[in-house]
């Protein structure tokens, strides 16, 4: 009998730990900021919100795909260390939701982290956005509101996700090599009109060796269209210290990002690789990249 006294003490002294815990989070702020009912994981420490993607009909591989099945936005709250509460998620989102969601998120003051696929033959095409942040838990909550709402703005004026983001590409290309040379510091590489412009990085790869720009550690921008109607797309390798200020400034200029992942494993210094797709006046294009490049520690 003591033994199962005992034991009941136990656990109410741990069911008000975890409710003390959860009250700290304050997770009914988190539901009042976030429009979402929540759930409380007592043996992690985390208050989690849900929004299935709804809104939409999505399939893949020629099967209509549940919710269930890995369509959900999600966000998990948990006390933090540095500051007073942590915020991890993932973002399902459309091609055309990515990058104005992106920037709703930065000025929230939360990072962006990962952008990236998870299926093959997506009708429309899903991307899933991973998120992080730290500070008040209002704060935070309030930042993934902004994330979702835009993304619900954004459906609410177009119902289907666009094709594309407007407007042909001159071709074929004719680009006036000097200022966007002067502009970047370096000579262009040039064929059938475009350029293409790269700089390189050096780390040391899992085995030990030392690898740089040949090796595929590059950032690299290249140019297509007119002077007045032109394109970029390229990469960007950053250290993990320069993926959010690098992000921030591409968003700045207009530039679209469109995946953020690794190309390795167990690089020194660990390095994050951010592709990128922009449209307007090639010089503003050269200057936003030029931009972002001052971000990082070339």
């Amino acid at each position: 009998m003591n033994q199962r006294i005992a034991y009941v003490l136990v656990l109410a002294v741990a069911g008000s730990a975890a409710h003390a815990q959860g009250a700290s989070l304050d997770t009914a702020k988190i539901e009042e900021v976030t429009g979402l009912k929540g759930t409380w994981f007592a043996d992690e420490g985390v208050f989690k919100v849900a929004s299935p993607r709804t809104d939409v009909d999505i399939s893949v591989d020629d099967w209509h795909m549940p919710p269930f099945m890995g369509l959900t936005s999600w966000a998990a709250f948990k006390e933090g260390r540095k500051e007073a509460a942590m915020v991890m998620g993932d973002l399902v989102l459309f091609q055309d939701e990515v990058n104005l969601v992106m920037s709703e998120l930065f000025d929230a003051g939360l990072d962006v982290t990962a952008l990236h696929n998870h299926f093959f033959f997506d009708e429309p095409k899903v991307y899933f956005m991973h998120i992080g942040g730290e500070g008040r838990v209002e704060d935070l909550a309030r930042g993934v509101r902004r994330a979702l709402d835009k993304a619900r703005e954004i459906r609410h004026g177009t119902p289907r996700p666009a094709r594309s983001f407007g407007g042909a590409i001159s071709s074929p290309s004719h680009l006036d090599e000097g200022p966007i040379n002067t502009i970047l510091g370096v000579k262009a590489q040039a064929k059938d009109g475009m350029l293409k412009a790269a700089f390189g990085r050096t780390v040391q790869a899992a085995c030990g060796c030392e690898v740089g720009k040949e090796m595929g550690v590059n950032t690299w921008a290249a140019f297509a269209g007119t002077n007045d109607n032109a394109v970029v797309d390229g990469d960007f390798v950053v250290f993990e210290e320069e993926l959010q200020p690098v992000l921030r400034s591409l968003r700045k200029s207009g530039i679209h990002i469109v995946a953020i992942h690794h190309h390795m494993t167990g690089e020194q210094p660990r390095t994050i690789f951010l592709h990128y797709w922009g449209r307007g006046r090639a010089e503003e294009l050269a200057r936003a990249v030029k931009a972002a490049l001052d971000a990082t520690k070339r």
